[in-house]
């Protein structure tokens, strides 16, 4: 019995770190989102300057395992700047309240920087509503100049491409993946029987000593991995044709 009360413990600790994961995940995240890696140096007295990679140019969105995927349509394409950077700084003698009783001080700013040319295509997906009420959402991917021929960027910069023949410059391809989640592996655990005393646990064995070992298990993602890439075949030929 004791054993199994030691057990419920580690698995509780278990399944509140699968759940915290799991809420911090977006619901649908932007080529943006990718994890950008930090480089911090401190500069004058206490502050710190970060600059983060965002990595635009994947060609990769997420959207709910529970989109409609025959719903996916191009919603517009244009010439834009993508933002390659942020740079934060922060700075404790400029911090400010965060406005509620309680809350983190709010000592960064941030700024976008080296924003290069390249071409946004947006999409829309069909999924259940969300807290607004709308079943529709977006999704944007970015290409850079050189991925895209002259032809069809003199085009974009006059306008002259409809909706349907975007559609036509690029091909979307889906999968869902697996996640990597840690169980616990019950094999190769030592749990020590014990009972709670004032909400610790303590070891009838005063001399046991508890080894938990873990194991990886892959389970289904709960997002759909959208993958756009452009159709060499028809970016010249719809450009010719308008």
């Amino acid at each position: 019995m004791f054993r199994m009360n030691r057990f419920i413990a580690v698995c509780s600790a278990l399944i509140a770190f699968g759940t915290t994961v799991s809420a911090a995940t977006p619901e649908t995240r932007r080529n943006e989102d990718v994890p950008s890696v930090m480089v911090s140096a401190p500069t004058e007295g206490r502050e710190i300057v970060q600059i983060s990679d965002l990595q635009p140019f994947t060609h990769i969105a997420y959207i709910p395992v529970d989109a409609d995927l025959s719903s996916i349509k191009v919603e517009g394409i244009k010439m834009v700047k993508a933002v390659t950077k942020v740079r934060s700084v922060t700075r404790p003698r400029d911090c400010d309240a965060g406005g509620e009783p309680g809350a983190p001080l709010n000592c960064t700013r941030t700024a976008y920087q080296s924003r290069v040319p390249a071409v946004k295509v947006t999409y829309s997906y069909r999924a259940p509503s969300d807290e607004s009420g709308s079943v529709w959402s977006t999704f944007d991917v970015y290409f850079r100049e050189d991925e895209i021929g002259p032809r069809v960027r003199r085009a974009l910069s006059t306008g002259k491409i409809s909706r349907s023949a975007a559609a036509e410059l690029f091909e979307i391809s889906t999968v869902r993946g697996s996640t990597q989640q840690l169980v616990l592996d019950e094999t190769n655990s030592i749990l020590c029987e014990g009972y709670y005393v004032d909400g610790s646990w303590v070891h009838t064995n005063p001399s046991c000593e508890d080894s938990v070992a873990y194991r990886k298990v892959a389970s289904p993602s709960p997002y759909i991995t959208v993958k756009v890439a452009s159709a060499p075949s028809s970016l010249e030929a719809v450009v010719a044709t308008k």
